[in-house]
């Protein structure tokens, strides 16, 4: 009775959906089978849950097999084309992709996690696995470490100082001392390299977005690790896109001094009529 009375609550009820839907979090579809595994719920809660989502349609049902339904991808969509962040960003990653031919990304820090908001990549696009919603390790992207950089936010979850911190490949870092002397790099020149440290083959370069020390997001252009320069033809133009977005937001040209002007104080960019990059007009999200 007691147990009962516990599952009909609320926040009970909403444990549970939380539990069902974070289990798809990855490709492919889930079995009933595989979803009692993957939330401990008893074998007969989950069915009814999952049918009640069906028929609310944040489930879709293939036969014996359940997957995310069309009404959580409308309210996803909705969610990010409602963020200001996203909105002022979406025409200057755009500028960023057509200017360098690289898959643009535009991420956030969640916990010691990233968070994609956008990918921007044409054909090129397929050959990295990444995907809008789609997670990795903060210290194992440039995005991350741009973020961790300029937020004061290091959140590794390692078990103690100096021990190791989960890899991605042979080429992640791996230790919070190495971690820390790659942060102090990264605030130092306003850019962060990754080389094949969350992908195999794939590099990138990234830029914080936000005030100094309080980075909001990071951009980044990722491609195959030989065919990028990790350098200043590609850290100028993915600089100078951060510094763009920032200066986009709401309330944001008035009170940020961007990395990039630190050394640059007088480096003006008009904040709606020219693009960051080419120099080109570019329309502005309001």
């Amino acid at each position: 009775m007691t147990l009962e009375m516990e599952t009909s609550t609320p926040n009970a009820v909403l444990d549970r959906v939380s539990l069902v839907l974070d289990a798809f979090d990855g490709p492919g579809r889930l079995t009933l089978a595989q979803i009692v595994r993957r939330t401990g719920l008893p074998r007969s809660s989950a069915h009814r849950m999952l049918e009640r989502l069906v028929a609310l349609r944040w489930l879709r049902r293939q036969g014996r097999d359940y997957e995310l339904g069309i009404r959580l991808m409308e309210l996803g969509s909705i969610a990010v084309h409602q963020d200001r962040l996203h909105e002022a960003a979406l025409p200057f990653l755009h500028e960023l992709h057509r200017t360098t031919g690289f898959v643009v990304h535009l991420a956030i820090l969640d916990g010691s996690d990233v968070v994609y908001l956008e990918k921007i990549g044409g054909t090129l696009a397929a050959a990295i696995p990444t995907r809008v919603g789609g997670r990795q390790p903060a210290h194992c992207t440039a995005v991350g470490k741009a973020i961790l950089a300029h937020s004061g936010q290091v959140d590794t979850r390692e078990p103690e100082a100096g021990g190791p911190l989960p890899q991605k490949t042979r080429y992640s870092i791996s230790t919070r001392s190495r971690l820390e002397t790659e942060l102090v790099k990264i605030r130092t020149h306003g850019i962060a390299y990754e080389r094949e440290e969350s992908l195999p083959g794939i590099g990138c370069v990234a830029a914080p977005i936000g005030d100094i020390d309080e980075a909001v997001a990071a951009v980044s252009v990722c491609g195959p690790a030989d065919r990028m320069n990790f350098d200043h033809r590609l850290a100028a133009p993915v600089r100078m896109t951060a510094l763009a977005i920032w200066r986009n937001l709401e309330g944001g040209s008035g009170r940020v001094v961007p990395t990039l002007q630190r050394r640059h104080q007088h480096l003006g960019m008009r904040r709606a009529s020219v693009s960051p990059i080419s120099g080109a007009p570019t329309r502005v999200a309001r």
